[in-house]
C-alpha cells in the first residue's frame, strides 16, 4: 500500500524538470467546467409548461404532416409490371432458359393516364428483390479506374469481372457495371413516337468528378458471361449516363433508377403504347421488374411516409397534451406547483 502511494506521488521525477510543481493526486485542475459549475437552465417541468410544449410540436407537426400529403398525392403515377406478360405462355415454366436464349425478346404492353401529367414525365424501372447492398456486390467496383485512364488496370477489388477472357483489363471492372440493366423501352401514343430524353439523368457530381472523360469502356463483357447492358466504346464513361445511375447502389432490395424524361404533357385517359425488350435476367433470382411513369411535386416522387410520421407524431403530442390537461384539472399534483419548493416558501414554513 505505501509503496503505491509513494510512486503515485514521485511520479512526475523523471520528467527533468526539477522546478516545476509536483501533482500528489490525480484530481483535474479545478474549473468551473470541471466542476460543472457553469451556469445552466434548469427548467422546472410544471404541467403548464408540459402540456404548452406538446401543444406547440401538435400545432407545427400537424399542418407539415397535411401539407406533404396533399403534395404526395399530387404526384400522378403509373406502374406497370411485366416480367411474366413479356414471357410467352409456352415458355412461362421454364423462363430462366427463355431469357438466356436466343430468342426475339420484343414485348408490347400498354399504360393508360388516370389524370393529366405534366411534363416532364419521369420513366423509371423497378426492380423487386434484387440486393444491390449486398457487401460483395458493392465492393466489386474501382473508382480510381472510372475516373482516371492511368489507373486502367487497378482492378484489385472487381474479382470476378476484372480482366477479360483473352487477357487485359475490363473497363469498367466489377459486378455492379457487369449487371448493369438492359431492357429498353420505347413509347407511342396515337400513332405518334413520344422521345425519351436520356440526358441529365445523372448526378451532376457523378459526370463532372466520378466518371473520367479520357476513360472509354474496353473489354466490357468480356469475362465470359455476358451479365446485362453493353456500352458503346466510342463514347467516354462521363456521358454514358445510365451507367452513372445504375452505379450508384440502392440500399434496399426494391428501388427505382430514372431511365429518362418525356418532355410533353400526357393527358388523363391516354392509352400509352410501350414497346420493351425484356433482356434482363430477373428470373433466376425470383425479381420482378415494373415500369413507372411519374410525375413530381414540391416534395419530390409520390412517398406518404414523411406526411404520415408528422401526423403521427403531431397527434401523439395532441392527444398527450389533452390528456394531461384533463389529468391536472380533474385530480392536480402538488408536487407540480412551484409554491411548493423549498426556496420559494417562507422562512416559517415547514
Amino acid at each position: 500500500m505505501s509503496s503505491h502511494t509513494a510512486s503515485s506521488s514521485n511520479g512526475g521525477s523523471g520528467s527533468g524538470d526539477s522546478g516545476a510543481p509536483r501533482r500528489n493526486s490525480k484530481r483535474p485542475k479545478y474549473s468551473k467546467f470541471t466542476q460543472q459549475e457553469l451556469p445552466a437552465c434548469k427548467p422546472i417541468l410544471t404541467p403548464r409548461w408540459v402540456v404548452s410544449a406538446f401543444m406547440i410540436i401538435a400545432i407545427v407537426f400537424i399542418p407539415i404532416g397535411i401539407a406533404c400529403l396533399l403534395g404526395s398525392r399530387d404526384v400522378v403515377e403509373v406502374v406497370k409490371r411485366y416480367e411474366t406478360d413479356c414471357i410467352p405462355p409456352a415458355n412461362r415454366t421454364s423462363k430462366v432458359q427463355y431469357i438466356q436464349s436466343s430468342a426475339d425478346k420484343t414485348c408490347t404492353i400498354s399504360m393508360t393516364i388516370p389524370k393529366r401529367m405534366k411534363k416532364p414525365v419521369y420513366v423509371y424501372y423497378q426492380l423487386d428483390n434484387f440486393y444491390q447492398n449486398h457487401r460483395r456486390y458493392v465492393k466489386s467496383r474501382s473508382d480510381e479506374q472510372l475516373k482516371s485512364l492511368g489507373k486502367e488496370n487497378d482492378t484489385s477489388s472487381c474479382k470476378p469481372e476484372d480482366f477479360a477472357v483473352g487477357g487485359g483489363a475490363i473497363v469498367p471492372c466489377g459486378l455492379i457495371a457487369w449487371s448493369m440493366f438492359n431492357d429498353t423501352y420505347s413509347f407511342s401514343s396515337q400513332n405518334q413516337s413520344l422521345t425519351v430524353n436520356k440526358k441529365g439523368i445523372a448526378w451532376k457530381s457523378d459526370k463532372e468528378k466520378r466518371f473520367g472523360k479520357d476513360v472509354f469502356p474496353k473489354n466490357f463483357q468480356g469475362g465470359g458471361l455476358q451479365g446485362g447492358a453493353i456500352l458503346k466504346e466510342t463514347v467516354p464513361l462521363n456521358e454514358q449516363e445510365d451507367l452513372m445511375v445504375w452505379m450508384r447502389t440502392a440500399a434496399l432490395p426494391t428501388f427505382r433508377k430514372l431511365y429518362g424524361k418525356i418532355e410533353v404533357d400526357l393527358e388523363a385517359n391516354e392509352v400509352i403504347n410501350v414497346t420493351l425488350m425484356n433482356n434482363y435476367n430477373t428470373y433466376s433470382f425470383n425479381g420482378k421488374k415494373k415500369l413507372v411513369l411519374s410525375t413530381t411535386s414540391w416534395i419530390g416522387g409520390r412517398n406518404d411516409f414523411l406526411g404520415i410520421a408528422y401526423l403521427t407524431v403531431g397527434m401523439i403530442c395532441l392527444a398527450l397534451a389533452i390528456g394531461f390537461t384533463v389529468v391536472y384539472f380533474v385530480k392536480p399534483r402538488r408536487l407540480g406547483d412551484p409554491t411548493f419548493l423549498s426556496w420559494n416558501r417562507g422562512p416559517g414554513s415547514q
